[in-house]
């Protein structure tokens, strides 16, 4: 290929929510990539409560950070210029350019959406400016008319950019052919034209069975199918948002190590267990009930867009007074950022930085106080295990930071972790803390567990001794779960004429 040859933008657009459009950008970007083009996702809107850091300290969708991963790029802003972070059923945080601007209701934020296209644009014109292929994400359904006017990341988008679009629909979901035929339908004759396939996701069984299917569907649209992708369950991917959690679509398998994460309302952020999750040893269930509680070795509490919710949520549940109980009897549990907040003796959101004001108290099993105020924390981070942490290990982590809260210990300090490099840290600073009988952790870092020998230690701990360095590489382990998606794209998909130089 020639290295200075700038291409067309390619969009995969979806005929509705959850149909594959972030995985299938992720492995067009490794595809590409592996043809030696320089190719960078975009997605201009996402509304996702996983996100990511930028080396800058910007924080963008978890999709986007995992689509710049297999194209073999460190995460920009400018691959997710707005984030909408949920945080209750008609409202979001909005993200703008990696930093929050404020929390605003469905109606607010459409009066602001028209302002919002020349921030879109030019984060898309300075990612085509540095990259020769621009792959971009639609969101849910590319023909909600009703959205249309306003809209900044689906057909609009394509035709601003100027890209050829692929439409996918999941054939999992029934109703294939009313999908892909009424959203072509719905389009204008100038949007139609822009549409250069389609794809069928998420076969399962015979695909001979669905050939038939395949010629009716171009028959009736004139448009190509490019192939019928069948579902996969060996390739372990990222996910984008809770959609698969709620579908139940995501289980560990058998292992000896038994852990459970409680299944916290507005969960955000639950690919930090995924490095758990691919462990052999490790079965790793996801808990909304106090009955699952009882012979687990490890209970996590994850992050939540809204911690007093999410406290409310666990009394609501019966699982405040479990958890205590679990700890009580001997158990192990470990907080990560909104889940370190529960675990201390007070959260307090005297501003309504994360929804209506309040102050409750929290689980009590770590001596520490959280208050909601001040700027939001994003930023990675380097750091080392203190003595205190009970699965300490040698060696430098990497991990990330996004939180509202601030944090403080009401008695005696007892750090989890150091940190030795932090966007504007000029010393080094401890963080996290760590309970009197050291069988309660928590922790505002983000993908802690990602490091293999802190994995390894964790899960030495909570077992009482043994070798668990079975996963000796994670970041090589996701690096091939993205060739393998490139495989399976190139095995099911034409992608022949995909690839069109970009004129003028």
């Amino acid at each position: 290929m020639n290295q200075a040859t700038q291409y067309q933008p390619i969009m995969v657009l979806g005929t509705g929510s959850h149909v594959g459009k972030s995985v299938l950008v992720m492995g067009l970007c490794r595809h590409f990539r592996r043809l030696g083009i320089d190719v960078a996702p975009f997605k201009a809107q996402n509304m996702a409560l996983n996100s990511g850091i930028t080396p800058e300290g910007h924080e963008i969708g978890r999709a986007q950070v995992s689509q710049a991963e297999a194209a073999g790029l460190e995460p920009q802003v400018d691959m997710n210029p707005i984030l909408l972070k949920p945080t209750s059923q008609v409202g979001s945080q909005v993200v703008l350019m990696g930093k929050a601007i404020g929390n605003y209701q469905g109606k607010d934020y459409y009066k602001l959406k028209p302002k919002l296209v020349k921030t879109v644009m030019g984060a898309f014109r300075r990612l085509q400016g540095r990259h020769q292929l621009i792959v971009l994400e639609g969101a849910g359904s590319c023909v909600e008319l009703n959205l249309k006017k306003n809209d900044l990341v689906n057909l609009p988008m394509a035709k601003k950019a100027g890209a050829r679009v692929i439409l996918a629909a999941d054939i999992d979901a029934g109703g294939v052919f009313a999908q892909v035929i009424g959203s072509l339908k719905l389009m204008t004759p100038a949007e139609r034209k822009l549409v250069a396939g389609i794809v069928i996701n998420k076969f399962r069984g015979d695909p001979a069975l669905f050939k038939e299917g395949m010629a009716i569907i171009e028959k009736k649209c004139a448009k190509p199918v490019l192939g019928l992708l069948p579902l996969f369950t060996d390739i372990r991917l990222p996910q984008e948002d809770g959609v698969a959690l709620e579908r139940g679509e995501l289980t560990g398998s058998a292992g000896v190590v038994r852990i459970g994460v409680v299944h916290l309302s507005h969960i955000s952020n639950y690919t930090d267990f995924d490095a758990l999750d691919a462990e052999e040893a490790v079965e790793m269930s996801w808990i909304d009930d106090p009955g699952q509680i009882a012979g687990l070795d490890l209970l996590i509490l994850p992050g939540t867009k809204n911690t007093l919710a999410a406290l409310a949520w666990l009394k609501q549940r019966d699982l405040f007074q479990a958890v205590k109980a679990y700890y009580s009897l001997g158990g192990r549990i470990l907080g990560l950022c909104g889940g370190y907040q529960l675990l201390g003796r007070s959260i307090a959101d005297p501003q309504g930085v994360e929804g209506p004001p309040g102050r409750e108290d929290g689980l009590g099993l770590l001596d520490i106080e959280t208050v909601m105020a001040g700027e939001k924390t994003t930023t990675r981070v380097s750091a080392r295990c203190l003595p205190e942490l009970p699965f300490a290990c040698q060696g430098e982590l990497s991990g990330y930071e996004i939180h509202m809260g601030q944090s403080r210990p009401l008695g005696e300090d007892r750090p989890a972790f150091r940190l030795l490099s932090r966007l504007e840290l000029t010393s080094e600073l401890d963080e996290g803390q760590v309970s009197a009988e050291g069988r309660a952790v928590g922790t505002y870092l983000h993908g802690i567990l990602d490091n293999d020998q802190l994995r390894a230690a964790l899960l030495s701990w909570v077992r009482g001794g043994g070798d668990f360095s079975g996963l000796a590489d994670y970041a090589a382990y996701q690096d091939q779960q993205y060739d393998l998606l490139a495989d399976h794209l190139e095995r099911h998909l034409n992608l022949e004429g995909l690839l069109a130089p970009l004129e003028g």
